[in-house]
């Protein structure tokens, strides 16, 4: 019991010391997320009275250093941010054309010190003929 108390310690920090990284403050943190949730409100398709279209999936560019420190542990807070996007599409009642995805990705430049945030509406593919869904 004591070890996985243990590592639930341990991983409990590693979380904190990711976002601590990635975004300074808890202000920044809310940044982040509050970023995601404008790209869907500005970049919304109206389809029908019942049915607004919005991005699903987004691009965060990172400065160089900040994605080499964080490409670790990427798949824990694309998962995080990804579960903010989904919050905010059923508030707001929103429908995605396929799978929400949150990638981080290195910034060109080594010059850029915040990030960028991209969106794109990506149709979920059909399966394959003979292949299982």
């Amino acid at each position: 019991m004591r070890y996985l108390t243990a590592l639930e310690c341990t991983m409990e920090r590693w979380s904190n010391v990711l976002w601590a990284r990635l975004i300074p403050s808890a202000r920044k943190q809310a940044e982040v997320v509050g970023i995601l949730r404008r790209e869907c409100d500005d970049r919304a398709l109206i389809l029908d009275r019942q049915r607004t279209l919005v991005p699903n999936t987004f691009v965060i560019e990172l400065p160089p250093d900040s994605h080499r420190q964080l490409a670790a542990h990427n798949t824990q807070l694309t998962r995080h941010l990804a579960a903010q996007v989904r919050r905010h599409a059923a508030e707001q009642g929103y429908t995605f054309a396929g799978p929400i995805t949150v990638q981080l990705a290195s910034a060109g430049g080594a010059s850029v010190r915040r990030f960028r945030v991209g969106s794109r509406i990506t149709p979920q593919r059909p399966p394959r003929a003979g292949r299982r869904p």
